[in-house]
């Protein structure tokens, strides 16, 4: 396997100092990590579970605040 290559949303860099969640594709997996503690380890997502997390952000079904 290569070096997974992270990446993070254009966005981020818009008032939080560059700190967002990155993601990267490994293997057969979606990886999602903290850009602020990357040597941290990251959450392992199969692409079906990244897709159902996606899709559940974009109808902000995962809005946990109130």
């Amino acid at each position: 396997m290569t070096s997974p290559q992270w990446r993070k949303s254009s966005q981020s860099s818009d008032g939080t100092s560059g700190q967002c969640v990155e993601v990267a594709r490994l293997d057969d997996a979606i990886g999602l990590r903290d850009s602020k503690a990357p040597s941290s380890g990251h959450l392992l997502l199969s692409s079906e579970s990244f897709a159902s997390f996606v899709a559940g952000v974009k109808r902000n079904d995962l809005n946990f605040v109130g």
